[in-house]
């Protein structure tokens, strides 16, 4: 029984030793039959980088508009809301006119009034003229009269009273209407001013833009200065970055300069059009005044980075197509006797479609840009 057991056991020893040489044997004859990966490399060498300085700093609207009242009334209606776009003219909010309404109706019924009592006058300056002429004519012939001796010198003397009180009154009547077309001009000011704070009661936006704040409710009593609402207009925005006083230089007007906004993760070309000369005695800053082109998502309040360029410094970069990330973990494979071999490698800066290398490549080697998603360390390579 004993002897039995020892020669199963032996039997299946020698099988699973077979087992495995078979397997190792099959091993290389795989690996030698498997084909070079093809690869394009990139030389590594020193190259010219830019050095840049960095001014972080806040979006900000160019043109902001607070909306506020020139009137205490109530507020009626108000038809937007923050983040809503409104264009050029466009009534936001109406408040209680019924006061202002009054006022116009006052200044127009005065305007009526006026313009009933020109006809009145009107006739009046006719009838004085025609007394003045009958006057006029009447003393003439008194005064050939009295030079015949005609007539006596009372006579002559009533005749030239009367003269002159037919004058006195065609000069009141004139005066009178004088009077109602000085009124007339008076209640026609009093009239388009109170259509001019009738209007006021609807507040119209004074450009197209989009609402970034509301601070009035309907049925709240506007009062005049006070904050209601505030306008932006849309696509017109500037970059202010504080600038390290040092860095004075770096900035002038209409100097070009790059902008990175990090939450829309976008690089893009722009421009300083203002530099604020005094300094910030707290933070020993200045303000640049960046102006930015029309990106879509830009908002006010937004974090960005003015890059300034400084010079520039020998370093060891490559493209960003040779570069494997992987978490934390940046790797390149490095192309050595027709073979890829993995390296671990640190970087820095990033420009255009190059990066910084740190540590990990040395000047003259080759590295596979892009990688082939079949290339592993290790494997066979054909350079193309």
């Amino acid at each position: 029984m004993n002897r039995y057991l020892i020669s199963l056991v032996a039997a299946a020893v020698a099988a699973l030793t077979a087992c495995g040489g078979s397997e190792k044997l099959a091993q290389p004859a795989a690996g030698s039959s498997a084909a070079p990966v093809a690869v394009k490399t990139q030389a590594v060498a020193a190259r010219d980088w830019p050095e840049t300085y960095e001014a972080t700093g806040t979006v900000r609207a160019r043109v902001p508009a607070v909306i506020s009242s020139k009137l205490m009334a109530y507020v009626q209606q108000v038809v937007v809301q923050a983040g809503d776009h409104v264009r050029e003219g466009q009534v936001l909010i109406t408040m209680d006119a019924r006061d202002l309404e009054a006022a116009v109706q006052r200044a127009e019924a005065a305007r009526a009034e006026v313009q009933s009592a020109i006809p009145e006058a009107d006739n009046a300056v006719a009838a004085a003229k025609a007394a003045l002429d009958l006057a006029q004519t009447t003393h003439g012939r008194i005064q050939d009269l009295a030079s015949k001796k005609s007539v006596s010198t009372q006579e002559l003397d009533e005749s030239s009273a009367r003269l002159k009180g037919a004058q006195a009154n065609y000069e009141m009547a004139r005066s009178r209407r004088a009077q109602l077309n000085s009124k007339m001009a008076q209640v026609e000011q009093e009239i388009k001013s109170a259509h001019i704070m009738r209007g006021y009661a609807q507040i119209a936006a004074p450009f197209a833009g989009v609402v970034t704040a509301r601070s009035v409710e309907p049925g709240s009593l506007a009062v005049p200065g006070a904050p209601m609402l505030t306008i932006e207009r849309e696509g017109d925005y500037r970059l202010e970055a504080s600038v390290d006083e040092s860095r004075l230089p770096l900035a002038r007007a209409g100097q070009p300069v790059e902008v990175s906004l990090d939450s829309l993760d976008r690089r893009f070309p722009a421009r300083i059009s203002e530099v604020v000369p005094a300094v910030d005695a707290a933070s020993r800053t200045y303000i640049a005044k960046i102006e930015l082109p029309a990106v879509a998502g830009v908002r006010s309040g937004m974090f960005g980075r003015a890059i300034f360029p400084v010079g520039s410094r020998k370093v060891i970069a490559i493209p960003s197509a040779a570069l494997v990330e992987r978490g934390q973990l940046q790797t390149v494979f490095v192309i050595e006797n027709g073979a890829a071999h993995t390296r671990l490698v640190t970087t820095g800066r990033r420009s255009g479609d190059a990066v910084e290398v740190l540590s990990g490549l040395s000047d003259g080697e080759s590295v596979a840009a892009p990688v082939p998603a079949a290339l592993a360390d290790g494997a066979r390579v054909e350079v193309r």
